[in-house]
């Protein structure tokens, strides 16, 4: 990125902000601008942040999709569960659909997962092959 002011190089300084290296104009980014709005006028909808600071409202939803931003507690409106539905504050999913999404996953690779040699634990082994699925 340019400075808008002098075409220096800015230099990320954490938050959205970025500081010329040339002549030390701060500027923001998207997150940096919705940050900043936040922190100066409190919690507001979407749509009033994205009017007020030229962000696009799918930005701001990305931002709390992402959990670099979260709504407020008591707020009027939340985020929903993309599985069931319940109001969140950030993210895709609420917690209970995490752990069963995550259930899910352990259990699809469960026959793909291999076991570590005793050897390997630091554990007595006799050495022997084993067969499983014996008949």
């Amino acid at each position: 990125m340019e400075c808008t002011a002098c075409k220096g190089r800015l230099q990320y300084i954490g938050g959205g902000k970025y500081r010329c290296q040339e002549c030390g104009c701060e500027e923001l980014d998207d997150f940096g601008k919705v940050k900043d709005y936040l922190e100066k006028n409190g919690p507001s909808p979407a749509v009033i942040v994205s009017q007020a600071t030229g962000v696009k409202e799918e930005v701001i939803d990305y931002f709390l999709k992402k959990g670099k931003v979260e709504i407020p507690e008591g707020s009027k409106y939340y985020l929903k569960c993309e599985k069931c539905g319940c109001s969140i504050k950030s993210g895709r999913f609420c917690p209970f659909c995490i752990r069963e999404l995550a259930g899910g996953i352990q259990k699809m690779f469960s026959e793909d997962v291999g076991e570590i040699p005793k050897h390997e634990l630091n554990t007595d082994s006799k050495g022997k092959m084993r067969f499983l699925n014996k008949r």
